[in-house]
C-alpha cells in the first residue's frame, strides 16, 4: 500500500456561528426586561449607540420675540386662555413619603416586644439571641442547649426566655416543631374543641395519611368529630412568621406581548417600551469621512457594525415575536373567544411550518415570555400543550381536560367522592379517550387529594 499527499479543491456550504448571529439568537431568547438591561450595557460599551427621541426630528420653534418678555406683566394677565386665577388655598399635600415603605421584619417585631416584656438585661440578651435564630416561618432553629453554650447562661434561664418569646405575637412563634407551634396557638385560644390537644400531639401523621377511622378509634370519637377537629386545625397557621416575610421574593410579570380585541379583531402590540429607541451618533459617523488616522477609523468602523447589528437584531426579534403570536392567535381562536375549555393541543413544529421559521427559533421566541390577553396573563409556552384524542378524531388539550377534572371534583358528593376510574368513565362519556393512569397524573398535577382524603363523613 502506497501512501502520499495530495491537494484537492472542494466547494462546501456550512453554517458559521458569527458574532452577529450569536447576538441575534441571544436577543431573541431574552424577555423584555432582560433585553432592556442588555441594551443599557451595550450603550455603555459602544459609544456610537445613543437613544433617539421621537421629538428630535421635529423642527425647533423659533423665538417669537428677540427681546426678553415682561414676566411681571405676563403673570398679572388673567385673560390667558380664559383662565381666571383664583386665590390659592393652603392645602396639605400627601406623597408616597408619608406612608411606610417597608414593613418591619419578624425579628424586628419580636425585639420590640422583647424590650417591653424583658425584666432583666440577661433576659433581654438571651431573648435577642433566640430571636436571631428564628427563621422566616417563625420556627426556632437552635436548641436550648446550644443557646446556653452560646450565651453562657443556665438552661433554665434560656427556657424561661424562650417561654417569654413564645407568648409574643404572632401566636405560635418560637416553636421548634409543627406540633409545638399548633399547641402554642391552641393555648392562646379562648375556646378549643375537646381532645384537640391530644389530636395535635399524637395524630398529625395519621391525619396526613387520611386514616380517619384509626384516629376516631384512638380518640374514642366518631369520624365526623375527627373531621371537625381537622377543620378546626386548618384555621391555625402552621407558619406564623410568613406574614412578615420580606418582599424580595415578589416578582412581577411584565408581558412581552399585549393582545387587545378591537372591533372583533385581535391587535398585537409587542411591548418594547422599556427598551430605548437606538440610533447611531452622527459625530462618530462623520469621523469616518473626516481626516482621521487608520486606527481611529478601524475602531469607529467596528463599533458602527456592532451598533447596526444590535439594532437589526432588536427589530428582527420584534418581527419574529409578532409573527409567532399572530400564528398562536389564529390557531387558538376558540380559546380567546370561549375560554380554556377550547384550548387545542399545539406543537412548536406546527407553528414553525406556518410562519416559515425553524422550530428552534420558535422555541427561543416563546421561552420565558408572557402574553397579556383579555382572558389574563399567560406564558407563551402555555399554548403549546399536549393532549389526548377524542371520539371525533381531534385532539383535546391537557389543560382543557384538567379543567373538566377540576369541575367534576368540585361537583362531586363529598360523602361519596369520585374515584379515578369513575372520573375516567365520565370523561370517556364526553368523548375523551383517556386512561385511568393519565387521570391520576392530572389529578396529582392539580393538587387534588385522593378519594380517601376527599371523603367527608
Amino acid at each position: 500500500m502506497r501512501l502520499g499527499y495530495s491537494l484537492n479543491l472542494e466547494q462546501t456550504q456550512k453554517l458559521i456561528m458569527t458574532p452577529e448571529l450569536r447576538q441575534a439568537i441571544t436577543i431573541l431568547h431574552m424577555p423584555v426586561l432582560e433585553l432592556a438591561q442588555y441594551v443599557d450595557q451595550q450603550m455603555l460599551e459602544n459609544p456610537l449607540l445613543e437613544t433617539k427621541d421621537e421629538r428630535e426630528d421635529e423642527p425647533a420653534e423659533a423665538p417669537a420675540q428677540d427681546k426678553d418678555p415682561d414676566w411681571q406683566e405676563y403673570f398679572q394677565d388673567k385673560s390667558d386662555l380664559g383662565i381666571v386665577r383664583a386665590k390659592r388655598e393652603e392645602i396639605s399635600e400627601y406623597s408616597y413619603e408619608n406612608f411606610l415603605a417597608i414593613t418591619p421584619t419578624l425579628q424586628e417585631y419580636l425585639v420590640q416586644q422583647l424590650s417591653l416584656a424583658a425584666k432583666t438585661s440577661t433576659d433581654r440578651m438571651i431573648g435577642e439571641y433566640l430571636i436571631g435564630n428564628i427563621d422566616d416561618n417563625g420556627y426556632l432553629t437552635t436548641s436550648c442547649e446550644e443557646a446556653s453554650k452560646a450565651t453562657g447562661q443556665e438552661i433554665e434561664q434560656v427556657s424561661r426566655a424562650l417561654e417569654l418569646i413564645q407568648g409574643f405575637d404572632p401566636s405560635g412563634v418560637g416553636a421548634r416543631t409543627l406540633q409545638e407551634c399548633l399547641l402554642l396557638q391552641l393555648d392562646q385560644l379562648p375556646d378549643t374543641p375537646a381532645k384537640a390537644e391530644e389530636f395535635i400531639r399524637d395524630h398529625l401523621n395519621d391525619l396526613a395519611g387520611g386514616k380517619i377511622t384509626k384516629i376516631a378509634s384512638a380518640l374514642e370519637i366518631t369520624p365526623k368529630e375527627v373531621q371537625d377537629l381537622a377543620d378546626f386545625l386548618r384555621t391555625l397557621d402552621p407558619k406564623p412568621g410568613r406574614k412578615f416575610s420580606s418582599n424580595k421574593d415578589v416578582r412581577y410579570v411584565v408581558p412581552d406581548v399585549v393582545v387587545e380585541k378591537v372591533n372583533g379583531e385581535y391587535i398585537i402590540l409587542v411591548n418594547d417600551t422599556t427598551v430605548p429607541r437606538l440610533g447611531i451618533n452622527r459625530g462618530y459617523r462623520e469621523a469616518l469621512q473626516g481626516q482621521a488616522d487608520d486606527e481611529a477609523k478601524k475602531f469607529v468602523e467596528d463599533k458602527l457594525h456592532a451598533a447596526a447589528s444590535l439594532i437589526r437584531s432588536i427589530e428582527q426579534r420584534r418581527l419574529t415575536l409578532y409573527k409567532v403570536v399572530n400564528c398562536i392567535i389564529d390557531l387558538q381562536r376558540e380559546f380567546f373567544e370561549k375560554g380554556i375549555r377550547y384550548l387545542k393541543p399545539m406543537t412548536l413544529r406546527q407553528v414553525a411550518e406556518i410562519v416559515n421559521l425553524h422550530e428552534s427559533t420558535v422555541s427561543r421566541a416563546t421561552a420565558s415570555k408572557f402574553m397579556q390577553a383579555p382572558q389574563g396573563v399567560f406564558e407563551l409556552k402555555f399554548f403549546f400543550a399536549s393532549g389526548v384524542e377524542n371520539s371525533a378524531g381531534n385532539m383535546t388539550s391537557s389543560e382543557s381536560i384538567k379543567r373538566m377534572l377540576r369541575d367534576l371534583v368540585n361537583q362531586e358528593d363529598s360523602a361519596n367522592p369520585l374515584s379515578d376510574q369513575k372520573i375516567t368513565d365520565l370523561l370517556q362519556e364526553k368523548g375523551i379517550n383517556i386512561s385511568r393512569r393519565t387521570v391520576a397524573k392530572y389529578r396529582d398535577e392539580l393538587g387534588v387529594p385522593s378519594t380517601s382524603l376527599r371523603k367527608r363523613y
